[in-house]
């Protein structure tokens, strides 16, 4: 019969923890600490197959896939999250508008934006297969001064169920060299 240890086990092996029986360490009965083993290396075949095939994080560990469903070749590891718009200071008098309903027309946002000033021109931008709006849009006012009273006035404003977004249009490189 084999002799029952601090923690009430049998004494036997489980392949688990330390192969003391005892809960003191060697510290405490004034031993030096066992050396460490050195991991074991991979076998060039288990370096393969965890190349292929990541490890299994730990059980406290966050459980999402190495590679998700929802990331198609974007290049990125962390799943696709809504971003808020980047507001951008007004500095011509052409505004972007986003958050739109996919109904909204061209002539809706005329209609809209000319309750601030007067509107030189609207555009939605649309897909170019079959035409339906990508749900946000560019309007050129007037002047700067009306640009600038258009974003404090309709940014976050309610318009056919969902919130505008209204700030004023990055000008691409192309754009800026080409005026001037």
């Amino acid at each position: 019969m084999r002799s029952q240890d601090s923690r009430g086990g049998s004494g036997r092996r489980s392949g688990r923890g330390s192969r003391r029986s005892s809960s003191r360490s060697n510290n405490e009965r004034g031993g030096s600490p066992a050396p460490q083993r050195p991991p074991a290396k991979k076998t060039l075949w288990q370096k393969i197959v965890s190349f292929f095939k990541p490890e299994k994080k730990a059980a406290g560990a966050a459980s999402r896939p190495a590679y998700p469903s929802y990331n198609k070749g974007n290049g990125r590891s962390e799943p696709l999250t809504s971003r808020k718009p980047e507001l951008v200071e007004v500095t011509s008098p052409k505004l972007y508008v986003g958050n739109l309903s996919y109904d909204a027309a061209e002539s809706d946002l005329v209609e809209l934006f000319n309750g601030v000033g007067s509107v030189k021109n609207a555009e939605i931008a649309t897909h170019k297969e079959n035409d339906r709006s990508k749900g946000f849009g560019f309007v050129t006012m007037a002047t700067v001064d009306e640009a600038r009273r258009a974003v404090t006035e309709l940014h976050d404003k309610d318009f056919m169920g969902r919130k505008l977004v209204v700030s004023g249009a990055k000008t691409s490189e192309r754009e800026t060299n080409y005026r001037g």
